[in-house]
């Protein structure tokens, strides 16, 4: 991420609504400028931002843009959510 970007606001903002609604604590998120850690950014061969990667469970997963379909994004990330009676699909 970026964080002078409001592209990055909203995907953020996005990402953090999916993980609420879906997966309900099955997940730990960490947010990492690309602009203060250029280093990890190279090494996670990150050429556009935002990118989300998924690294565990493998296989790793990546999802660039803004991360406003939820739909789209559980599917890039191969991540079952949560349904309403508590289940895991």
């Amino acid at each position: 991420m970026t964080s002078a970007s409001a592209r990055t606001a909203t995907a953020i903002a996005n990402l953090k609504r999916i993980c609420e609604q879906e997966l309900e604590g099955r997940y730990d998120l960490e947010i990492i400028d690309v602009l203060e850690y250029p280093e990890l950014a190279e090494s996670e061969k990150i050429l556009a931002t935002p990118t989300l990667i998924k690294s565990l469970p493998l296989p790793l997963r990546r999802v660039i843009g803004d991360l406003s379909n939820t739909e789209k994004v559980l599917m890039g990330l191969e991540v079952q959510p949560v349904r309403d009676n508590g289940d895991v699909q």
